[in-house]
């Protein structure tokens, strides 16, 4: 079981799990190697992240799971906030944390992300030299989904909206994202929209059969709504640029038919960062636990860093 830790980002206090490794196997003079992972878009830490990080301890990896500020059980307002900033600055408050737990190597840190903060890390990691592994499962690397699947994507129970449907609830949501901009510009109160929804409703994801998919893994602190500003915000997220700048070995776990993330653009950047890559005939929420591509996922992980962080 994991203890539970609080540290600083940025004045802060940003809530932690930290899994100490099963054993001393990938451990050196220096110490042992340890992960610090936190979710993707809108996630807190009990939507699965929990099961990623037990695998990875009993593979001889601390791991140290965090919630960004404003989400889940970390500290900070306004809530349910998403500032891609702000998260960069909690992922490496994280590894600063990371670096000083009993028995961890400060040199070798291993940067862990999924869909929105599977792009996180490569900017997190770009140029650094203590870090020593990464792994981007899912991740989002370019903007919003408007690629198309790697192979076509299996039907869903739930019917897409018509044309119009579709075209009507994104204005709305355009409308609603700038007048977020407004607010946050004149430091009034946030205009917060669902992070999920069904396919006719103004929510940052509406894609058929998203709503149930995100629930099925929803923990305890996980609420529904973020600040509407990042459906801007994302359009302009390009951390597929650092991907040349990521000086260690990484793993790029792609499912075939996301419909959340650009398959094409990931694929892309796990080339130009030399990245081992797993494809997964699977889409976006596949890879969680209570899935039929979990078990193959972590195991995957346990493997990569195991082989990688080996000492011979």
């Amino acid at each position: 079981m994991p203890r539970s830790l609080t540290f600083d980002s940025h004045g802060v206090d940003c809530d932690a799990w930290h899994f100490p490794a099963a054993h001393d196997r990938l451990a050196t003079d220096a110490g042992r190697p340890a992960v610090v992972m936190a979710h993707g878009f809108a996630g807190t830490k009990d939507c699965g992240l929990d099961s990623f990080g037990a695998r990875l301890a009993e593979a001889g990896l601390d791991v140290l799971a965090f919630d960004y500020r404003g989400f889940g059980a970390s500290a900070g307002e306004p809530r349910q906030v998403i500032s891609l900033r702000g998260q960069i600055e909690d992922y490496r408050a994280a590894l600063r944390t990371a670096a000083r737990l009993p028995g961890v190597d400060p040199r070798r840190l291993v940067l862990w992300g999924v869909s929105l903060s599977g792009g996180t890390v490569l900017e997190v990691a770009a140029g650094r030299t203590d870090i020593a592994a990464i792994i981007a499962l899912t991740p989002l690397v370019s903007g919003l989904a408007t690629d198309r699947p790697a192979v076509s994507t299996p039907p869903t129970a739930e019917p897409a909206a018509s044309l119009s449907t579709r075209t009507a609830t994104t204005a709305r949501l355009l409308l609603r994202a700038a007048e977020d901009k407004r607010a946050a510009a004149a430091r009034r109160p946030r205009v917060m929209l669902p992070a999920v929804g069904r396919p006719d409703e103004v929510a940052l994801l509406n894609l058929p059969g998203t709503y149930d998919d995100y629930l099925s893994i929803a923990g305890p602190t996980w609420r529904n709504e973020v600040s509407a500003s990042i459906a801007f915000d994302a359009m302009g997220h390009r951390p597929r640029r650092f991907a040349t700048a990521l000086r260690c070995p990484a793993l790029f776990q792609i499912a075939d038919f996301d419909r959340c993330v650009p398959v094409g653009a990931a694929v892309k950047t796990a080339v130009e960062a030399r990245a081992q890559i797993r494809h997964y005939p699977g889409d976006h929420f596949d890879v969680y636990p209570g899935k039929r591509l979990h078990e193959a996922v972590r195991e995957h992980q346990a493997a990569f860093l195991t082989r990688t962080l080996r000492i011979s």
